[in-house]
């Protein structure tokens, strides 16, 4: 396990700052949720009367007067999108880095395969994605009772489930872009980040563009859905999956016969 925890003391820093960044966002957001209160009705009304900017967060399948309705759009906000951008940037960076920090000459000195050191690498990004989402759901847990307020505990644990998932698709997905790349590729990581979410909003829009659902791994982590429904849209997830396995499945054969 020497490429696993050489990654992990690595990463501890860009960890560290995502982990703390997301959860005081969220932390906050859910604090300051009893001063809202007082404006709950009018806020609702303000949003009923939004239009497709209402359907495109999902406002329209739950009532953001009540802490639930709240919690899972601001979850879906804050740990997200952050999240989302964390895992994209940790999975485009993982393989390529050695090129470009010109480190592989020293890591290919030691008696490791390449398949173990892809594995390794892989489960590195993994657990740094579940290190965050524990640390996050710990804070707004914490928040939760500072305040005296709770969610239902089934959607609550789905909506935490269906967010370490996507962002485990997402480091897969960019795990297997990153063996093809010489050099950094963050701005392709974040950019594929950002499209993937805006994709899920035109999907929420309108019924023509739903099928987008298919394609985003935001399809499976709406909150609104979650919320109101109780349960995964298991066939986005299925999908999710097999993109993700390619991703893997594309990493392992490309490193394996790479030019380093």
């Amino acid at each position: 396990m020497t490429v696993f925890f050489h990654e992990l003391r690595r990463n501890r820093l860009s960890l560290a700052v995502w982990a703390a960044a997301i959860a005081f966002m969220l932390g906050i957001s859910v604090l300051i949720y009893p001063q809202m209160t007082a404006q709950m009705a009018e806020i609702n009304e303000v949003f009923a009367d939004m239009g497709s900017f209402t359907a495109a967060f999902g406002m329209d399948k739950v009532s953001f007067g009540e802490f639930g309705g709240y919690f899972s759009i601001e979850c879906g906000n804050v740990l997200g999108l952050g999240g989302a951008l964390f895992a994209a940037i940790l999975g485009i960076s993982a393989l390529a880095r050695e090129e470009r920090e010109h480190t592989a000459e020293f890591l290919y000195t030691h008696p490791l395969t390449r398949t173990r050191i892809v594995g390794e690498k892989l489960a590195a990004v993994l657990a740094q994605i579940l290190l965050l989402n524990l640390a996050v759901a710990a804070v707004a847990l914490l928040s939760m009772r500072v305040i005296g307020e709770s969610a239902e505990a089934k959607p609550l644990l789905l909506l935490f489930l269906a967010y370490l998932l996507m962002q485990a698709e997402l480091a897969a997905i960019t795990f297997g872009v990153s063996a093809f790349l010489r050099s950094g590729g963050m701005g392709l990581g974040i950019g594929a980040a950002i499209m993937l979410y805006f994709l899920n909003i035109l999907a929420n829009i309108t019924e023509k563009a739903a099928f987008l659902k298919f394609i985003t791994p935001f399809g499976y982590t709406d909150g609104a859905d979650i919320m109101s429904s109780g349960r995964l849209e298991i066939k986005y997830l299925a999908v999710g999956l097999l993109l993700a396995a390619a991703g893997v499945s594309a990493a392992f054969l490309k490193y394996g016969k790479k030019d380093i």
